[in-house]
């Protein structure tokens, strides 16, 4: 008779912090393991804790919490399958990221983890002590190998774990998304699979912390590198697979496929479900933005309707004596296209009385930016005002292209709590509309169809702050000024290889002279989604006081 196991897989969606409602979702997913008469029950890297903890986990008292929260579940789980979950271990003055099995009311095996990343967005090596490798743990007839996360990046733990026994590897993660992170993830775990010849089971956590969304997408694959199975990415799934035991050993026989979207779904659903749960999990079920009639605020709304729902959307027009009527129209449509509430506020008299407050200051003065920028900074001011009346939070909607430079009016248009679209090259979002339009899923709040007007995605990009103001007026046209920027900030290419590549070097380096001078106001700017390799914030720390420049 051939022998077979059963492991029912939780990609779950945990809440840093929130140790007794994660507890009670690994308990579900125990109990559904339970009745599905599974051998083992297994949730994601840190999962009672939520993931990534930062400096939280490094407090004794939420060390005792997480740990009394841990022998409670082992108790609740106690007659039924083994149970596997991430948490933090202490062991004297060590804190450790552990993946630990419960059962019998009691811990039976615990896997400290080994390598701890420190680079991207992680900074495990200030948090934690790295763990022996430990050995494979017996449950019913498999013995089960455990790399923890990034112990599966590097060969020589999976190989100790294949010489000390192991037959399976199993891989709980905490791993976030980026752009082509997948394909990544896939590379690595093929070369595991080739060097040890075992099947190999990746579990990775599904949900949104501060910029960080982690997609989920769990998989597993045979000797070979054959892919036997596939979560769907950014939804919580729990799933049986099964495997058999033959001549040749274990091989996962029974799981399922989910074909899995393109790049652009992909960065469109890693924004939806990180502003949906950076608001559910902050208490926020509505959210207020400045809808201006242009493409940022247009992309953004329709996120935050496809994220909360459109009666959740509460959209705002600040027009001043600059606003097209265009403008006043193009707002109105996308408001009207997604069902979400539109007031209007002008700001003209506020404007006008602030500009009287000021007269004896800056009398004998022309004007410039400044005034322009007093009107992006009053309409920051409304907003925050209809924010703190109604408890709705307020997005932000600047795109990369503009964080990079510094196109922004901080205490203005960067006024808010959260920016879907932070790591969003502005390229990116107007092909990101454009996507939207042709496409709708299930996981969407908002309605299909076209919803941001043609007209709104190929009008010339303007702030409106004076008479017939364009952004090409301040910047390179938007292909030109991504391009160096993606060379500049992802390649963290020279001035000389741009150049080389056909770029005007003045324009080069002018565009390196302002994403420099604008560190002070990325500094203090709102969280947003990360979807790129090279985000603003833990991807890319940079002093924001600067005097160095790229001349060779």
């Amino acid at each position: 008779m051939t022998e077979t196991f059963r492991i029912t897989l939780a990609q779950l969606n945990p809440t840093v912090g929130a140790l007794a409602a994660n507890a009670e979702k690994a308990y579900a997913a125990w109990a559904r393991g339970r009745d599905a008469g599974s051998d083992f029950v297994a949730l994601p890297e840190m999962f009672l804790t939520g993931y990534q903890t930062q400096d939280l986990v490094r407090r004794p008292a939420f060390q005792r919490d997480a740990i009394c929260a841990l022998d409670a579940l082992a108790e609740r789980c106690a007659d039924g399958p083994p149970l596997g979950i991430g948490a933090p271990w202490v062991e004297g003055a060590a804190l450790y990221n552990a993946y630990l099995v419960l059962q019998g009311g009691k811990m039976i095996a615990r896997m400290l983890k080994h390598e701890l990343p420190n680079d991207d967005v992680f900074d495990e090596v200030r948090l934690f002590t790295s763990g022996p490798i430990s050995g494979p743990v017996r449950i019913g007839p498999l013995r089960l190998g455990i790399p923890v996360c990034e112990d599966a990046w590097h060969p020589d733990v999976a190989e100790t774990l294949a010489e000390t026994g192991a037959e399976v590897l199993f891989v709980p993660n905490g791993s976030p998304y980026r752009r082509g992170k997948r394909d990544l993830r896939l590379n690595v775990t093929v070369a595991r699979v080739v060097e040890t010849g075992l099947p190999l089971i990746y579990l990775n956590t599904v949900g949104g912390q501060d910029d960080q969304v982690f997609d989920g997408a769990s998989f597993a694959l045979n000797p070979g590198g054959e892919l036997a199975m596939q979560l769907a990415p950014f939804e919580e799934v729990i799933e049986e697979i099964t495997l058999k035991h033959g001549p040749e050993g274990w091989r996962v026989a029974q799981a399922p496929e989910v074909a899995l979207p393109d790049e652009w779904e992909q960065d469109y659903h890693a924004m939806v479900l990180s502003l949906r749960d950076y608001l559910g999990k902050s208490g926020f079920s509505s959210v207020v933005l400045g809808l201006s009639g242009g493409i940022d605020s247009a992309l953004v709304a329709t996120i935050a309707a496809d994220a909360v729902g459109p009666k959740n959307v509460h959209c705002v027009m600040l027009p001043s004596e600059f606003t097209s009527q265009g403008s006043l129209d193009d707002a109105a449509a996308v408001a009207g296209a997604l069902g979400c509430r539109l007031d209007t506020v002008h700001i003209e008299a506020a404007r006008g009385a602030v500009g009287e407050a000021l007269a004896h200051l800056f009398q004998g003065t022309r004007p410039d930016v400044t005034e322009e920028n007093i009107q992006s900074r009053l309409r920051g001011l409304m907003l925050m005002a209809l924010s703190n009346k109604f408890g709705e939070m307020l997005l932000t909607t600047g795109n990369k292209s503009e964080m990079a430079v510094g196109y922004a009016t901080i205490y203005g248009d960067m006024a808010g709590g959260y920016n879907p679209i932070k790591d969003l090259y502005k390229t990116r979002v107007f092909q990101t509309c454009r996507w939207r339009n042709a496409n709708h899923r299930p996981w969407m709040m908002g309605p299909a169809g076209e919803v941001i007007a043609p007209r709104i995605i190929d009008k010339p990009p303007s702030a409106e702050l004076r008479a017939e103001q364009k952004d090409e007026d301040s910047l390179p046209p938007y292909e030109v000024l991504d391009a160096i920027l993606e060379r500049l900030i992802e390649g963290q290419q020279s001035i000389a290889e741009i150049v080389e590549a056909g770029f005007d070097r003045a324009t080069v380096e002018r565009v390196e002279h302002l994403l420099y001078i604008s560190e002070w106001k990325r500094f203090q700017s709102a969280p947003g989604t990360r979807l790129s390799t090279m985000a603003f914030w833990l991807d890319r720390r940079y002093p924001i006081v600067n005097r160095w420049r790229d001349r060779g």
